[in-house]
């Protein structure tokens, strides 16, 4: 936040970091109305990082020419801030009304979600959150089971509000690559990358092409983690290191099954790769993310979107 916290709230931000160690996170819930067809309202999702302040719904000044799911903007502490129409982005019906604003800050950008109704805050692992990546659902990342690995367990969908923005701020998204960024790495090898958002991972490969960067793409972080032992394994049956196969780690921090943070670990700890350079990169902006990243051992971190900044980060880290 911008504004100087009070000692419970810093004790609040340090709880929340302190869950990182343990693999865990917080998942602000909330509902968007009636699922078409049917009178049930499901349960959604966003990383409580990621809220700023939940509000009751303000004035919306209405502005010509907007995307269709743009209700306006609010004058909110002196700031005007987008409103976006978060039911009518996901299609469900608000019978309720839109009578709560979830303000955010992520990816170095600050916009408000008009939702029907907030629930509450529960605490995960990351081990009960899977992907949603074949499941049908294009603007759902994941999907966490509320009550753990139980029958009848409760369902929340996370958003990729990264897919969100980009549907309704397509022109905010730069992934061009000044030509004096391109990078050689050595035959043979590449930078692995993690990122559970499909956007995401879209934007990630366009600029990693641009600086003419071979690439292994992954989902989670479990499916870089075993990627980067079969790598490891493969090198050994050939004579080689895991240091002649991959040049660098670039990971997302929110990611279902293993988080970037818990990746970053594992890398680090292990002495067949803790030499390999980890960048995370992560829409997840702040200074106390960025100490926390500086303490699980990741040797360069960069806020989503900015190719030329995703640039300077790999060089400068590449060439340490």
């Amino acid at each position: 936040m911008k504004n100087a916290m009070n000692p419970s709230t810093m004790h609040e931000v340090d709880a929340r970091t302190n869950l990182t160690a343990n693999s865990m996170f917080e998942l602000l819930l909330f509902r968007l109305g009636e699922a078409p067809g049917t009178d049930k309202r499901e349960l959604f999702g966003i990383n409580v990082f990621k809220v700023r302040e939940i509000l009751v719904m303000p004035e919306v000044t209405a502005m010509v020419n907007s995307h269709p799911a743009v209700m306006g903007v609010a004058n909110i502490r002196g700031q005007m801030i987008t409103v976006i129409n978060l039911p009518q982005i996901v299609g469900t019906n608000p019978t309720k009304g839109l009578g709560i604003l979830l303000v955010t800050e992520f990816a170095r950008s600050t916009q408000a979600f008009a939702v029907e109704e907030v629930n509450e805050i529960v605490r995960l692992e990351w081990k009960q959150v899977l992907s949603a990546e074949g499941r049908g659902g294009g603007l759902v990342t994941s999907i966490a089971r509320i009550d753990g690995d139980v029958e009848n367990t409760r369902v929340a969908q996370v958003l990729d509000v990264e897919q969100i923005l980009r549907d309704v701020f397509p022109e905010q998204q730069q992934v061009e690559v000044d030509a004096a960024h391109k990078l050689r790495l050595a035959p043979g090898m590449v930078v692995l990358a993690a990122d559970d958002s499909a956007v995401a991972r879209m934007m990630i490969e366009q600029g990693l092409k641009s600086m003419d960067v071979p690439f292994i793409m992954t989902k989670t972080g479990q499916e870089a983690w075993d990627r980067l032992k079969a790598l490891a394994a493969e090198a050994e049956s050939q004579g080689k290191t895991i240091k002649d196969k991959v040049a660098m780690v670039l990971t997302d921090l929110e990611m279902p099954e293993m988080d970037g943070f818990t990746l970053t670990r594992n890398i680090k700890q292990d002495p067949r790769f803790s030499s390999i350079p980890v960048v995370i990169h992560s829409s997840l902006t702040g200074a106390t993310n960025e100490d926390h990243v500086r303490k699980v051992g990741a040797d360069g971190y960069v806020a989503k979107f900015v190719a030329e900044e995703l640039a300077d980060t790999i060089r400068r880290v590449m060439t340490r």
